[in-house]
This record gives structure tokens, sequence and C-alpha cells, in this order.
């Protein structure tokens, strides 16, 4: 061999044993123990592939290396029921502390969620579509018509591509067979009732007269009170009280609770007195004065609400259509015990009352009094 391949040959030795002891020190720099809770029984010597080199510190002085694949320390279990099994026990107590610890962790620094972004949500089905737009009709007492409108329908179409918007017929028809099932469900539960007290009320919004009742009951085996509503319809032609009687009789027979009602609670308005003082069942704490031949409306000074101003209006004989009397089978109403508001009381105290009490001349002295006493 010549002088010239002998240095060639060396300098290619040193080279590789230079590259060798680099990548040896950037090895050391970068050695992090996989397995920290280990390392009482192991330390890290190096990696191979996709192994690392462990050496067992319980074997010293004896040298014993053993390589764990980087996703399990299993060999390192396995070393230590054949080589060492009296450490086998508190080996299994650091594993599985190790692991709770990371559980634990993993649970607590859990990154939050992501906020969803319009683009990214998830397809619903044309079902669901459907139901939350009748869901948004009733809630919100919107028109059936408001589906057809060009604003809602591009609306539904932006947060739910490729949909389609029901019409104004699906609407309607699917609200009220929602309404016939409710009905259904209401009138099972009230079947199951014993006593039932009701609520009532009547008004004039925009030319058109209505009348709403509900239902409070408690709930026999939790004993937890429970209301409903049971309708909430127009009257038709003037609120008399006859009207008032008929409309609260028809309420109470399509919910078969007739004979289960104790009271029926109404402010004071005139047609609800009388409807109630002829129709309903003896009461002498509510209804004290006997009904009599002529028995005209009572002015209560204007305090009455809006659904009996055209009853206020009518004086003298009340004319009545006697054909229609004899059409019907029951020639007379049958309504509960009849139960004053007692807040409307305080109400009509308090307003028209007092009002009235500042035209009186001694009430005017009186007040004159008191104002000089303070």
């Amino acid at each position: 061999m010549s002088m010239a391949e002998t240095q060639e040959n060396s300098s290619k030795m040193s080279e590789l044993s230079t590259i060798e002891e680099a990548g040896s020190q950037e090895d050391q720099l970068t050695l992090v123990h996989p397995w920290p809770y280990l390392k009482e029984f192991f330390e890290m010597v190096g990696c191979k592939n996709n192994s690392f080199r462990m050496r067992c510190k319980l074997c010293a002085p004896k040298y014993h290396e053993i390589v764990a694949f980087k996703n399990s320390p299993s060999n390192l279990k396995k070393h230590i029921d054949k080589k060492h099994p009296t450490s086998l026990e508190r080996y299994t107590q650091f594993t599985s502390a190790a692991l709770k610890r990371k559980s634990s962790t993993e649970g607590s620094l859990a990154p939050p969620s992501k906020q969803t972004k319009l683009w990214e949500t998830r397809r619903v089905s044309q079902a669901s579509v459907d139901k939350a737009v009748i869901k948004f009709v009733v809630q919100g007492l919107h028109p059936p018509h408001i589906v057809q409108q060009q604003g809602f329908i591009d609306l539904v179409q932006y947060l739910q591509p490729n949909t389609n918007v029901i019409t104004r017929n699906t609407v309607v028809d699917k609200v009220t067979k929602t309404s016939i099932e409710m009905k259904r469900k209401l009138k099972a539960a009230l079947s199951e009732i014993e006593f039932i007290a009701t609520t009532t009320d009547c008004w004039t919004a925009h030319r058109r007269s209505f009348i709403g009742v509900t239902a409070h009951w408690f709930n026999p085996q939790t004993m937890q009170r429970s209301f409903a509503a049971l309708a909430c319809k127009q009257l038709k032609g003037s609120h008399t009280f006859s009207a008032l009687a008929g409309a609260l009789n028809d309420i109470h027979t399509e919910f078969n609770i007739r004979e289960k009602i104790v009271c029926t609670t109404t402010d004071n308005g005139s047609n609800f007195l009388k409807a109630f003082r002829v129709y309903g069942e003896t009461d002498e704490n509510n209804n004290p004065e006997p009904v009599g031949e002529g028995d005209a409306e009572e002015d209560d000074g204007g305090r009455n609400d809006d659904c009996e101003e055209e009853e206020e209006s009518i004086e003298g004989d009340e004319f009545v259509d006697a054909g229609a009397l004899l059409d019907e089978d029951d020639l007379e109403y049958q309504l509960p015990k009849h139960h004053r508001c007692a807040c409307h009381l305080l109400n009509l105290v308090s307003t028209v009352d007092a009002s009235k009490a500042e035209i009186n001349a001694f009430y005017k002295r009186v007040k004159v009094h008191i104002c000089q006493m303070r």
C-alpha cells in the first residue's frame, strides 16, 4: 500500500470518528427519559431505531442493557419480573400512579373547544329544519305566511344551504295536528286530577273579543303545582253575561272538568259577576245578592275591562231568542263557585276609588289635616 493511500484512509477514519463523536454528543444533549417515574429502576443510555436503550440500576455493578419500545415499557416490566421479583410490587405502584396522574392531567389540560364557525356547522336533516321553523312560528306567534317571505327563505337557506322551506299550508297542517295531540295529552292528564281551579279573563284587541281560561292543580304524587292553558278563543257578538257563561261552560265540558272545578277566579267586571251570580253555585261570600226580576247590570264606576263595554250600553229589558233556548238540551249553564281577584280589587281601590275620593269634600278636609300634621 502506498503512502498516499495510507494517508487517505487515516483521514477518512478520523472524519468518521469525528462524526460519531458529534452524534453521540448530540444524543447525550437530547436524551430525555421517556418514563421519568422509572428513573429509580432504569437509566436511559440511548436510542436505537424505534426503541430506547435502558440500563438497569438494580443489576449494578453488573452492566445490563434492555431495549424497550418507544410506545411501551413492557420489556422493562418483564426484566423486573424475571431478575428482580422483590421489586415488582414497587414497580407496579409507580406505573399505576403515573397512569392516574396522566389521565387527570389530560382531562384538566384539555384545550378549550374551538368555536364553531358558520361554514363549519354540521349538516342537519330536512326534518330538523322543518321542526325548527314550526317552533319559530309558534313561539313567536308569527303568522303562517311568514315562511313565504323571501327574506325568511334566504335566511334559512343561508344557514343551511340545499334545504327547502316548508309552505304555509304545511305549517298550518303541522300546527293543527300538534295542537290536537297536545289537547289529547292534557285531557288524559286532567282525567287523573280530582280538584282543579281555573282563572279566566276576556279582553278586546283590534275590535275583536277574546276569552282565555287556565287550569291549576296539584300533582297528587309530587304535590307540585301545575297549570295549563285550556283555551284562548274569540268570542262572537257582545260580551254579555250569558255569552261568557256559555263560553266557560263549553270549555269546561270539552275537557271533562265541569264537576272537578272548585272555583273560578275572575276580575270584577260586571258581566263576570252577573254570569256567576246567575249560573254559578251558591256562595254567600262571593255572590251575596239574589237575582231579581229585571235585574240590571251593576255600575262599577268605569272599573270594568274592555270586554264589557258592549254590555254596559244595554239598559232595560233583555231580549232573548226563545227558539235558540228551546233548541238546547239544558236551559241553564252550570258554572262553579266564583272568586274575585284580590289583586284586581286592590288595583281598583288605588286607581278608581282614589280618584273618586279626590272630589269628596270630607276627604279633602281629612287630607289637608293629615298634611298639616306632617
